[in-house]
């Protein structure tokens, strides 16, 4: 916590004759707690030394983080199929292997890297009594503000596609997990 007071500064030199006392009558002082000393050594600064190398985020990073601060939003009951959950039944049904993408089409989340900015997709299911457009709209600023912060990646675009609406006292499907 940090003191403010306001006071006159008064200026005195060697000879009685200069003293010259000036008034500011909003003049501020801060003053702040005294810190705790500290027995371990205070190293200056360093300039930041330059390494070589790059710094890859999956998308699949983003898509979790991004799950996780859509799942805090009052009013989403679940995440929804979107895009890419529509698309993953159709190529097991055909037989179409699928790398290591293949679960994320129980996230309800697509995410697109790119350098350090990122265009997230996020599908929801609303729960019933909440305005869906607020839903929404909340949906995308914490999706935006949550990878910013975590990632430190520029959010370029999140989309949000409301799937379904969860009516009082509705089950949560089962997901069969055959991984």
């Amino acid at each position: 916590m940090t003191d403010v007071s306001v006071e006159e500064i008064a200026e005195e030199t060697d000879s009685p004759a200069e003293t010259t006392i000036a008034a500011h009558p909003f003049s501020l002082t801060l003053s702040a707690p005294p810190a705790a000393p500290s027995r371990e050594p205070v190293a200056e600064p360093v300039a930041a030394a330059v390494v070589k190398g790059r710094i890859k985020v999956a998308d699949e990073v983003v898509e979790k983080v991004a799950a996780l601060a859509t799942l805090e939003v009052a009013g989403v009951a679940d995440l929804g199929a979107g895009p890419v959950g529509m698309v993953q039944p159709v190529r097991e049904r055909a037989g179409i292997a699928t790398g290591s993408g293949a679960g994320r089409s129980r996230h309800g989340v697509s995410a697109h890297v790119q350098e350090r900015t990122v265009a997230v997709d996020v599908a929801i299911v609303a729960e019933y009594g909440h305005v869906v457009m607020d839903v929404a709209n909340e949906v995308k600023t914490s999706v935006a503000r949550t990878v910013s912060r975590m990632l430190g990646m520029r959010v370029v675009e999140v989309n949000v596609n409301v799937d379904d609406v969860r009516l009082p006292g509705e089950d949560r499907p089962e997901v069969s997990d055959e991984s």
